[in-house]
Formats: structure tokens, C-alpha cells, sequence
């Protein structure tokens, strides 16, 4: 189908065909000619691509070349008479290939007995082949086209786009006619089925055009999108070009602008994949958006890197044609499901009403007359959830209206109180939001929201880009409101049915990370737009000071519990400072655990659950008990010591035997293990048969338990190298670390206790399961000659197509008479014994690890110190250290 204003014409010094026509004839052997032809063009088509020229001419010059060859190759055969055609169907048919497109083929007979032309057929078929053509056919006649069109909406659909190349067109005619029989899928059968197909389609891609990887043809607001929007105008209009559509009154000139506009640039990214590839590739996988976005003239900037400015553009455009491919179905809807039916008419006021459950406007001049009513449209909707949608035209009149809101809309109080009110609706506030963004009114309004749309970090931590992440984190914290998310997100549930205003909350999470892209720290400049926005809104400055404060802060809670040791009390101490209220907390809480599920639906486990509760409630245990107030750890020590010994005394422990282990520990044991795991660890120990053989403990949460990991506890005796090789082992298991505890008592025992979860980030329950880690780590660790052995085999993961930079950061933790080492590297099969094997060489022992895979990178943070336990504080061997991490990870 032809779009805007956009006629082609062939460029015959591209492809002569009288000269074709007489190499053809002076050669032996047509096949060589025709080989070099095919060739040829493609070759230049390739250079004019280039070069600049304009993709329609590409592709559609690629059509009409290869129609003159087969129409050539069709003179090459004898056929019997005039009952055969040979004709171009699905994409070739609309006249459209890229380098590697299908070439579907119907060889389209007369009559139903196929005996005269078997051997032409054949003969013109693999001479196709032989020429290098790969081609999809099929062989129907006239009564098989019909029959089998009848049967199956995937073949009408491939037939309507039909074009004859060769042979009779009275023949392609009459199987047209045949097709638009009323039997033969009437308009609204057709569209309920091409409808339900492209439902089927985007929920495969779970209903967003924000991919990581989008398939340019299948993904929401890719080509079959603009495809569907033609098939359906084909069927109802009888029309041959989006043009027409335009005539019939279902489309106007700017979303025709907006089609022409984003097929083009979809032809051009798919033209250069399939010519990087070699291939028909629709895949626009890592590795491809770099290399495209270099082609097309993208360049790194300090703010954002050349692949992201690249992909914006690619978001914006499936943004709008997904947008546009849902209004114009809906209106196809409206006029060919329902045109028909007598759907109730509800007044909702003077302006707005509802019909067949959609809402509408009531006068066609009243965006233009009264702007403010494309917020109240929403604000109605939040008031009525039964509302199920808006109706087409009325989709239309707010994007074509939508560029009256600019700085003198959004500075007038009556639009402000009117924005709020939405924010401030009972209902389903996120859902509301995101139709405002759906059509292009939430970026007017809040213009630097409008700046994230189609922002993309190219990493694999962050899958989506800012404005999908954030709807998607509104949307979360709806869910959270639930009472079904209570299994899985049952501190998040209970809180906010405590918090005293969601509409802070609404807030906060539109904008968490509004700042990004725009150089510097993107939450100090979200808290200064949301201050501005709060103070343009009328909020007080009470809650404006909190969403400030939140947004500002809005990774605090996340990273202390991923990055610091949650167990010490002065960690505690210091989150609860910078907290200082009970509130702030609970905000805080539930807008992390939203923005960590909608980041990555990867990031978000038991384990990890466990440790933002376990923050969650020991800050709130501080702040209660008062800042000034903070516990002391001889009272902490004491405390658990006591309340161990009294549960290890219930069940028949030798006190004494308890008293003689626990003297070889040290005061920090008794800081980082609750009582119940001094227990379980201690009863271990005292009953383990005296061996050579490491002792190796297994708990896994119980089936009733959402959150937590599954932990392993090793006794043995303190070797070197035995961090390295536990975590090779537990590689070859399929296991990945989460967290680590490693120390030693005073006699020279470790106590070293890792949190793992399988592949899937789930915990491990299943009893023989355990037992097959726990006899393998036994055997694994039996020896430590064997250590350096095991830490060179590794179980193999998949590598990601990322260059990502090997950073270590080396500081103090005085608290704690240790060293902090933050150490940020692409992730890689064994990498956690590579570390342990560096610690070996340079003389470092580990006392606690945090352990953190982001997508294609990990953000480890290492507690050390020297042999002796003191602090790693000498320049230099804090930079040799620094060197041989970045050596040997950063390659």
C-alpha cells in the first residue's frame, strides 16, 4: 500500500532490462545472468542505502526489479495456455521486500486438474531455486483460493494483497471477485479475527512497545500494526492505499503523517538489519542497535549514549503508532461490530457522556472552546470506573487539541486543581495515568515526564524505558492496595492501607527518575521538579518537604539493604537517622518494593524480600526506641547469647559444651546471627562427628514462607582459598550467591554462611535436592589441595552483549575495623572464585559479602581486611589490589 503522497518510479539506470535481455539471450545457460542480476541489484540498493536514499524507493524498487526477472523467467517456460497466472502475494504482494523479505508466490490455475501445467510448474520452480531465490508458493486454483480462504483468515489475509506478475490479470480478477463474496469472511468477521489475532500477538509481548530487544515486525506499534490498520480498510473499504482511508473520513492527514512516517523509519532499521545479518532478521537484539544506531548517525554525547538516542527514536515512533493502531481499531469497531447496534447514551454533565459504556465529548468544538475539560475527561473516568473506555472520535479531538496545553494551560489554578483531583481520585489513579500518557496529554502537562518518554539505559538491569518503568511502578503500588498481593507482598499491603495520603505517594513515583537523562544526579534534580511541582500545586510544604524527601532518596533503602551489612546495629543507627520517621519509612518501603518489581521482573526474590523487611523492621524498632536512644552491643551481644542458650537448654544441649564453642567465637558472631540460626548452628556443630570432612549445614525456608533464601553453613577448618572454592562449587550446583558471611573463630574455624537461590531466583526446598548440594560441597571441600582445581571449572552461563567497565571502589568501614570493597564488573561464569583466588594472592581475608547480579553486570561489596584482621589502609596495596580485580574481570 502506498502511503503519504509517495509515488514510485523505477530508476532504470539501476536495472537495464533490454540489456538484461540481450545478455540473457547470448547466454548458454539463463541461470548465470540471472544470479548476476539478482546480485547486482541487491548490491546497489545496499549502496544507495547508504547512501542516504529514500527507503521507499529501496524497498519498493527491490519489488519491481524482481517482478521484471520472474516476469522474464515466466517467458522462459512453455505453458499450455492461458489458464495459469503467476501471482505476488502477502508482503511482496503489497509490493514491498527488503533484502531477505519472504517471497510468497501463488501460481493461481483456472481450473482445479493441475495435470497440464505439472511439468512447467516444476520446471519454473526449481529454476527459481536455482537461481538463488528463496521463495514460499503455492499452486491453488480458483475453487481452492476460495475454499481455502473461506476456511482460514491467515490465507484471505495473504491473498488480498495480491499482484499479478504474469500470465492473464482477468485471471487474478476473478479470484478478487471470488474473495469479496459475502461469504467469504464479511467485514465484520474479518476484523473480529485480524482483532483477536493482533490481541494474541501483543500479549506476547506482554502488551508493550518498550522491549529490550523488539521485534520490529510483531512487537505492539511495529509493522503489523500498521499492516492490521490495512487489512481491515482493505476488506471494509475495498481500498488499495491508507490515502483512500483518509477520503473515507476514518483517518485525517496528520495520522496519515504519523503512519507514513513511522513505516519509514521501521523499513529503514529493517532494511539495515537484514543487511547486517545476511538474514531475515527482525529481531533488533544489543549488539544490532549499536552497530544501527552508528549507521545512522548517532553519536555518543556525555549525557546520553549514541544506541539511546537511537532507540528513543525508536520508541516514540511504536509509541505513536501503537497509540494510533488502538484508535483506529476502535473506530473500526465502533463502525462495523457496533455500527449497527443501538448502544445506551448516559449523560455524565454538559459536556461529557457515555455510550455503549465509552465515554465522549458532547460537542465537537469543546476542547477548543474549553481546554480544560481534556483533564476532566480523566478525572471522570477516575470517578466512574465503570467508564470501559473513551470513545474513538473523541481519541481524535484530544490529540488534535492536545498542543493547547503549554506554559499558560498548565499555570491556570483551575487546570492545576484539576490534575489534582485526578491524583487525589479513590480509585485507580495509575490506570488514569496511564491513558493520559497513552495519548500524549501526561507529557504536555508535566513536561518533564513528556522529556522521559522513550528514554532507554542500555543495560539489562533496566527493561524498560523511564516512562514505562514508572507507569509500571504506579501500577504496582495500586497492586499493593489489594487484598490478593498480600502472598507476595505482604508488608507493601498492610502498609498502604496505613498511609494517609496515596496521592504523595502517586507523586513521588511519577517522579523518582524524571531526572534521568539530563545529566547529573537524576534524583536530586527529580526532587527539585517535584518540589516545584508541589509548590505550583498548592501542596503544603509538610508534603511537599516528604515527596521531595522521597523522590531525593528513593534508592536509599534499596541500596542499604543490597550493599550494607543490615545486621549491625550502626547500620540500623544510620538508615533510621537519614529516615527519621516512621512515615518517611513506610513510604519509603512500599515505593522501593515497587520501583525494584518494576525495573526487573528478575530482581525481585524471597531473599531479597527478607532483607527489605528485615530493614524495614529493625528501623522501625530504632525509631520507636528514639534516635538518641541507639542500643548498645554489649546489651545486643548479651541479649541473643541469652535467648540462644535458653532454646539450645529446651532441647537438651550440655551447657557446658556450649560455653566451651562459644568462648572460640568472638562478640561479632553474636551480632550477625539471630538467635534461632545460633541454634541451629551451634547444635550442628556440638553433634558433628569428629573428621576430616567439612561440616555442611542446609535450611531451607519453609513452603509457607514467601520470602528468604535457602542457607548453607560450612565448619571447617580455615584454609585459604576456600571462599574460591565453595563459590565454584556452588556453581557447578546452578546455584548464584546472594550473600555471604565469612568468618572465623578464634581456633581457626570458619563460620562461613551464603544465602543461595537457583537459577529461577527461587529458594531451594525440595529435600533430596538439598542433600545432593550438601554431599556434593562436602566432597568438593574435603580437600584443600584440590581447591585450585575446582575453582577452574565452571558451569557455563550465557554471556550478554555488553561491554561493561570493571569498577572497584576501596573505602573504610572504621566502625568496624574493615575495609569496604564495592566492586562493579560484567557478569561472567565464575566470577566469584576469580574474586576469592585475587583475595588469596594479595594476602585479603573476607569477612562479609553482598552479592548482586544487575542484568548483564554484578555489584558485589566485599567486607575485608589483611590476614592479621586489620584494616586494609596502605595506598599502595589498596591500588594493586584495585589493578588485579580489573585485570583479571575486566577482560
Amino acid at each position: 500500500m502506498l502511503l503519504h503522497h509517495y509515488r514510485f518510479e523505477p530508476d532504470t539506470t539501476l536495472f537495464d532490462l533490454e540489456l538484461f535481455r540481450t545478455e540473457l539471450a547470448g547466454s548458454r545457460s539463463p541461470i548465470a545472468p540471472f544470479k548476476a542480476a539478482l546480485g547486482d541489484i541487491q548490491t546497489r540498493l545496499d549502496e544507495r542505502f547508504r547512501a542516504g536514499a529514500d527507503i521507499r524507493d529501496l524497498v519498493r524498487g527491490r519489488a519491481w526489479y524482481l517482478d521484471q526477472l520472474l516476469a522474464i523467467a515466466w517467458e522462459q517456460h512453455d505453458w499450455p495456455d492461458d489458464g495459469v497466472a503467476l501471482v505476488a502475494v502477502g508482503g511482496y504482494g503489497r509490493g514491498e521486500l527488503h533484502p531477505h523479505s519472504d517471497i510468497d508466490l501463488l501460481l493461481l490455475l483456472e481450473q482445479d486438474d493441475d495435470t497440464p501445467y505439472r511439468e512447467p510448474l516444476t520446471a519454473f520452480i526449481t529454476f527459481l531455486w536455482d537461481i538463488g531465490l528463496e521463495i514460499g508458493h503455492s499452486v491453488r486454483s480458483l475453487n481452492d483460493c476460495e475454499r481455502e480462504a473461506a476456511a482460514d483468515v491467515t490465507v484471505i489475509t495473504n491473498l488480498l494483497e495480491s499482484r499479478l506478475i504474469a500470465g492473464p490479470e482477468a485471471l487474478r480478477e476473478r479470484m478478487r471477485e471470488r474473495l469479496n463474496a459475502d461469504h467469504v469472511w464479511p467485514a465484520d468477521r474479518f476484523f473480529e479475527a485480524k482483532w483477536q489475532e493482533q490481541i494474541a500477538r501483543h500479549y506476547r509481548y506482554n502488551n508493550s512497545e518498550y522491549h529490550l530487544e523488539p521485534n520490529l515486525k510483531s512487537s505492539p506499534g511495529g509493522l503489523r500494526d500498521i499492516q492490521m490498520i490495512g487489512w481491515v480498510a482493505k476488506r471494509h473499504f475495498g481500498t488499495e492505499q491508507y490515502a483512500d482511508i483518509v477520503a473515507n473520513g476514518f483517518m485525517n492527514d496528520a495520522e496519515l503523517r504519523i503512519l507514513s512516517q513511522g513505516q519509514a523509519f521501521l523499513w529503514q532499521v529493517r532494511y539495515a538489519l537484514h543487511m547486517l545479518t545476511d538474514r531475515a532478521e527482525d529481531r533488533l537484539l544489543f549488539d544490532h542497535q549499536r552497530t544501527i544506531a552508528e549507521m545512522f548517525g548517532f553519536r555518543d554525547t556525555p549525557e546520553r549514549l549514541a544506541v539511546e538516542q537511537f532507540m528513543k527514536r525508536y520508541y516514540r515512533h511504536v509509541t505513536a503508532l501503537a497509540g494510533l493502531n488502538d484508535m483506529l481499531l476502535q473506530h473500526f469497531d465502533e463502525a462495523i461490530l457496533r455500527g449497527k447496534e443501538s448502544l445506551e447514551t448516559v449523560n455524565l454533565n454538559e459536556r461529557f457522556e457515555t455510550k455503549g459504556g465509552y465515554i465522549q465529548v458532547r460537542s465537537r468544538n469543546l476542547f477548543r472552546e474549553q481546554p480544560a475539560a481534556m483533564l476532566e475527561l480523566f478525572l471522570l473516568m477516575a470517578e466512574h470506573p465503570e467508564i470501559e473506555g473513551v470513545r474513538a472520535d473523541t481519541i481524535r479531538l484530544i490529540r488534535d487539541h492536545r498542543h493547547q496545553i503549554d506554559d499558560h494551560y498548565r499555570d491556570d489554578p483551575r487546570h492545576q486543581r484539576l490534575f489534582m483531583a485526578i491524583v487525589r481520585a479513590p480509585g485507580n489513579v495509575p490506570r488514569q495515568l496511564r491513558r493520559m500518557n497513552r495519548y500524549g496529554i501526561l507529557g504536555k502537562y508535566l513536561p518533564e515526564f513528556g522529556r522521559a518518554v522513550g528514554l532507554m539505559q542500555h543495560d539489562l538491569f533496566h527493561i524498560y524505558t523511564v516512562d514505562a518503568h514508572t507507569l509500571l511502578l504506579l501500577k504496582f503500588l495500586h497492586n499493593f492496595r489489594k487484598p490478593e498481593a498480600k502472598g507476595e507482598f505482604p508488608v507493601a499491603v498492610a502498609l498502604m492501607q496505613q498511609l494517609p495520603k496515596l496521592d504523595l505517594l502517586w507523586i513521588a513515583g511519577l517522579f523518582h527518575d524524571i531526572g534521568k537523562g539530563r545529566g547529573g544526579d537524576h534524583s536530586e534534580i527529580g526532587a527539585r521538579d517535584v518540589e516545584q511541582f508541589c509548590q505550583r500545586h498548592q501542596i503544603s510544604q509538610h508534603d511537599t518537604n516528604l515527596v521531595s524527601w522521597l523522590v531525593e532518596h528513593h534508592l536509599l533503602m534499596s541500596m542499604t539493604a543490597q550493599k550494607r551489612d543490615i545486621s549491625d546495629p550502626d547500620v540500623i543507627r544510620e538508615f533510621a537517622t537519614e529516615v527519621r520517621t516512621e512515615t518517611r519509612l513506610d513510604y519509603l518501603y512500599v515505593l522501593t518494593v515497587a520501583d525494584i518489581n518494576a525495573t526487573n521482573p528478575t530482581l525481585w526474590n524471597g531473599w531479597r524480600a527478607s532483607l527489605m523487611r528485615q530493614l524495614h523492621a529493625e528501623t522501625k524498632r530504632a525509631l520507636r526506641r528514639g534516635l538518641k536512644n541507639p542500643p548498645d552491643r554489649d546489651d545486643w551481644v548479651r541479649e541473643t547469647r541469652s535467648e540462644a542458650r535458653s532454646l539450645l537448654q529446651s532441647i537438651g544441649v550440655n551447657e557446658a559444651e556450649i560455653d566451651r564453642l562459644w568462648e572460640s567465637l568472638g562478640e561479632d558472631y553474636f551480632l550477625q546471627y539471630a538467635p534461632s540460626e545460633i541454634v541451629w548452628q551451634t547444635q550442628g556443630i556440638l553433634t558433628h562427628q569428629p573428621s576430616q570432612l567439612p561440616l555442611v549445614l542446609i535450611s531451607a525456608p519453609t513452603a509457607d514462607m514467601a520470602e528468604g533464601g535457602t542457607k548453607v553453613f560450612i565448619h571447617t577448618r580455615s584454609v585459604d582459598d576456600l571462599f574460591a572454592a565453595t563459590a565454584a562449587a556452588m556453581e557447578q550446583l546452578g546455584l548464584s550467591i546472594h550473600d555471604a558471611r565469612i568468618a572465623t573463630s578464634n581456633n581457626n574455624w570458619t563460620l562461613n554462611t551464603f544465602i543461595v537461590l537457583d537459577n529461577l531466583g527461587q529458594p531451594i526446598r525440595d529435600p533430596a535436592r538439598i542433600e545432593e548440594m550438601r554431599q556434593h560441597l562436602v566432597e568438593e571441600l574435603d580437600d584443600p589441595d584440590d581447591y585450585p582445581d575446582i575453582v577452574t571449572r565452571h558451569t557455563p552461563r550465557q554471556l550478554k552483549h555488553f561491554r561493561v567497565a570493571t569498577e572497584v571502589l576501596i573505602e573504610q568501614d572504621p566502625a568496624n575495623d574493615r575495609t569496604l570493597l564495592e566492586l562493579s564488573a560484567p557478569d561472567r561464569p565464575g566470577l566469584l572464585a576469580r574474586v576469592g583466588r585475587i583475595f588469596m594472592e594479595q594476602d585479603i581475608a573476607l569477612s562479609a559479602a553482598k552479592i548482586a547480579t544487575l542484568g548483564e553486570r554484578v555489584e558485589d561489596v566485599f567486607f575485608i581486611t589483611t590476614k592479621d584482621g586489620e584494616p586494609l589502609t596502605d595506598p599502595d596495596r589498596q591500588q594493586q589490589l584495585r589493578e588485579r580485580l580489573i585485570e583479571v574481570l575486566g577482560v
